[in-house]
């Protein structure tokens, strides 16, 4: 019932767009319906593409024609080396044609998404010039403040407890350690981005390295039950135990 159906995406700039299918999503998280950036994100390039090469497949939808054609690929990052659209460097380098593709297509996310996140800049909006890793936070402020967005949370992947229940994430109480603190996090990163104090042995490894610091701002570090330490300044809490050391230290 949802597919056809003309919208307004905040930031983009089409005035109007329209709900359109995408068959590598998961249904299995959240509303099933995500915003399209066929620029920068493979699968959502192959789908645009199919739309609007093969009538038959998007007639299956219900799609008319009016709903795609006018609808171009809109650069809004440029990476370097990539250009400025990834997802149609790496589809034509890959030589993806459809959603077949799925070790090709999981390539090409795995690798744009990465790039763009690292040594992304921004070439379009109020933040044009940034890297993607600086202006994503304040973007998403901006929404929230607008009433365009709102916090979600969930898993990474599906979760199953012991008992075989489906997990979800919940709202309550936590310690975190805030890794995203600047003045700890960029004493971190000094320290990894030095080649002369500091070998990851292989340029994957140290990009993986500058990710994970990019992305981790905050690691809840308690629970309230279990073998551990006591939390000194909450008795309620236990350290959890991947925590302990970095504590400690």
């Amino acid at each position: 019932e949802l597919l056809g159906l003309p919208l307004k995406a905040p930031n983009a700039t089409y005035e109007k767009v329209y709900t359109l299918p995408l068959l590598t999503i998961s249904m299995g998280k959240g509303t099933g319906v995500v915003t399209s950036v066929p620029s920068d994100a493979p699968d959502d390039y192959v789908a645009l593409k199919a739309l609007k090469d093969k009538p038959d497949f998007a007639a299956k939808y219900d799609i008319t024609p009016d709903m795609v054609e006018p609808f171009d690929v809109v650069p809004i990052i440029s990476i370097e080396g990539y250009g400025d659209a990834s997802a149609v460097f790496m589809c034509e380098k890959l030589k993806i044609s459809s959603f077949n593709d799925k070790s090709k297509l999981a390539q090409a996310k795995d690798e744009t998404y990465l790039k763009g996140f690292t040594i992304g800049v921004m070439t379009y909006g109020p933040h044009a010039g940034k890297k993607v890793s600086e202006a994503k936070q304040l973007i998403r402020d901006e929404m929230i403040a607008a009433g365009q967005a709102h916090l979600y949370f969930e898993p990474e992947s599906k979760v199953v407890s012991r008992t075989n229940d489906e997990c979800v994430v919940a709202s309550t109480d936590q310690w975190y350690l805030a890794y995203g603190e600047d003045s700890w996090c960029s004493a971190v990163k000094k320290h990894v981005l030095d080649g002369e104090t500091f070998d990851a042995f292989h340029e994957s490894t140290l990009e993986k390295y500058e990710q994970s610091l990019n992305w981790l701002k905050e690691w809840a570090c308690t629970r309230q039950f279990g073998l551990g330490t006591n939390l000194p300044w909450d008795k309620e809490w236990v350290i959890e135990s991947l925590s302990d050391s970095t504590i400690y230290m």
